[in-house]
């Protein structure tokens, strides 16, 4: 008959063996967790450059990726131009990137991607106002929103994500020229995988798929890009785009309305895996900074490396082909 002490030691070991069992299950999970958080974060922007006296557009950046843009580039000395359609909440996020930064160089300026006209205001009074613009950073987005129609009458994600960029980019177009060596950045996504250019219906009237139409958008941000680079060649001004990974913003506010609500109790957990807005705007601020990017034009990066885009991204015919139908869009809708 065993004595009671080691009864109790015994009983003591296998206490402290499943006590083990679930210390090292924890810490497993944790450290698990930790390391698939650092993988979503994707790429750092490791470039110290400064950018005083440096003139920066950056187009809806009251919230988001482009909220974390603007701080980092007015901190180093750049000043920040925002562009944004809401200037109650775009003053508020001036005041943000001015405590952040210490730098008071940040102005605030209206644009509406959804309104043409407005497009044309802004660049009329920046051309007029601005000497210079040494980077122009075409960021905001809407995504997966309801069959909506911009104020010209064209499908809403496109309007805003391509035709409302490629308007404001081709009327500041001659002012950046004047200041290169500069940049022009534009915020893609991956998206674009499942993107297709319809030419016929480009306002997806047949037929509306909020996923279809938002793909299709980013991949428009890809064409005019690789267009872009080839019409600016031999100028001193380069044009990349990106894609910033899954971020949790307010981009992503509409998405709710096409899931079912179980569905998305089941999936809304998920958003702790998506990067933050930080972690969001690194890609973006390396195509800025980056100065091994100097004379690189046309590319398409994710997580702070060049990425090959899809076949559809990359179909040179497609690029002039939407480049007319842009123009042919704008001109119409600015009679």
């Amino acid at each position: 008959m065993e004595s009671p002490i080691i009864e109790m030691a015994g009983e003591l070991l296998e206490t402290n063996k499943k006590l083990i069992t679930y210390i090292v299950a924890l810490g497993s999970s944790i450290f698990g967790f930790i390391l698939l958080r650092w993988y979503v974060a994707g790429g750092v922007c490791v470039s110290k450059k400064r950018l005083d006296g440096k003139t920066v557009i950056i187009t809806g950046c009251n919230t988001g990726i482009g909220l974390e843009t603007a701080k980092e580039l007015s901190a180093r000395g750049a000043r920040i131009i925002m562009a944004c359609r809401d200037l109650d909440k775009a003053d508020k996020a001036s005041e943000i990137v001015k405590k952040f930064s210490g730098n008071s160089d940040v102005s605030v300026e209206r644009l509406d991607l959804a309104s043409l006209d407005s497009v044309r205001k802004f660049a009329e009074k920046v051309n007029e106002e601005e000497a210079k613009i040494d980077i122009l950073i075409n960021n905001a987005g809407v995504m997966m929103c309801p069959k909506w129609q911009s104020e010209d009458g064209y499908e809403m994600q496109f309007a805003v994500n391509h035709l409302g960029h490629f308007f404001l980019t081709t009327l500041l177009l001659n002012r950046i020229k004047e200041s290169a060596p500069s940049r022009i950045v534009n915020v893609s996504s991956i998206a674009h995988n499942y993107g297709q250019i319809n030419f016929e219906d480009i306002n997806n009237d047949k037929k509306y798929s909020p996923m279809y139409a938002y793909g299709q958008s980013k991949l428009a941000n890809i064409l005019f890009t690789k267009e872009l680079a080839r019409r600016l060649q031999g100028t001193g001004v380069t044009t990349n785009c990106l894609h910033p990974g899954a971020i949790n913003t307010e981009l992503i506010r509409h998405v709710e309305g096409w899931f079912h609500p179980f569905i998305f109790k089941c999936i809304q957990p998920l958003i702790i895996f998506l990067k933050t807005p930080l972690q969001g705007a690194q890609t973006t601020l390396h195509c800025v900074l980056d100065e091994r990017l100097d004379t690189v034009s046309g590319k398409y990066f994710s997580d702070c490396a060049e990425k090959q885009p899809t076949r559809a991204a990359m179909n040179m015919e497609d690029a002039k082909r939407l480049w007319e139908l842009s123009e042919e869009m704008v001109t119409k809708a600015t009679k």
